[in-house]
């Protein structure tokens, strides 16, 4: 039963990225390559505890229907999802942010699964599929780090009130910001 963790750094709020890290319309975009789309449930918008979505992909040259339950949600600091009907026997992935001194969020993932088939399927995570799924949310990690730091978020359903303390901040600031030189 492999277990993945990764951590990463990302300078923006953490009401930002924990919200980014719900976010389905993200999730799509960050793994375009997969043709992944949200087909039933929540299909856009911020995914909150007790929702299901069902995605629909192609990973290894295979396309695959995943149903997933948010089972628990601690705004701003963790939320956690479980399989409820795909190609695994099992996973959960657990998803954790942490604001740093710097005013960045530390965000940490443990994606814990168990493969179909046995004894079969352990032969095919030590082969290539923890590779994969490592590569996979790596991807996702990096797509969520660019687009709160770029300020694509604000393109995004879901994200309105992060837009609005956006333009809060930025009328605050804008009286103080120092003329050019000439």
């Amino acid at each position: 039963m492999p277990e993945i963790h990764l951590k990463t750094k990302i300078n923006a709020p953490i009401e930002l990225v924990f919200d980014l890290s719900r976010s389905i319309d993200l999730h799509i975009i960050s793994l375009a390559h997969t043709h992944e789309r949200a087909v039933a449930g929540r299909i856009t918008g911020l995914v909150e505890k007790g929702e299901t979505v069902t995605w629909r992909a192609k990973h290894l040259g295979i396309t695959q229907e995943l149903t997933s339950l948010i089972t628990d949600v601690e705004p701003h600091h963790y939320f956690a999802d479980e399989l409820v009907k795909g190609a695994f026997h099992h996973f959960k992935h657990e998803h954790f942010f942490e604001k740093l001194e710097d005013g960045s969020t530390l965000m940490k993932d443990i994606f814990d699964y168990t493969s179909p088939l046995g004894i079969l399927g352990n032969i095919v995570d030590f082969l290539f599929l923890e590779k994969y799924m490592t590569r996979l949310l790596e991807q996702r990690n990096l797509s969520l780090k660019q687009v709160a730091e770029n300020g694509r978020w604000k393109e995004l359903p879901g994200m309105e009130k992060h837009r609005e303390e956006y333009i809060k901040i930025t009328e605050i600031s804008a009286p103080f910001k120092v003329a050019k030189r000439k």
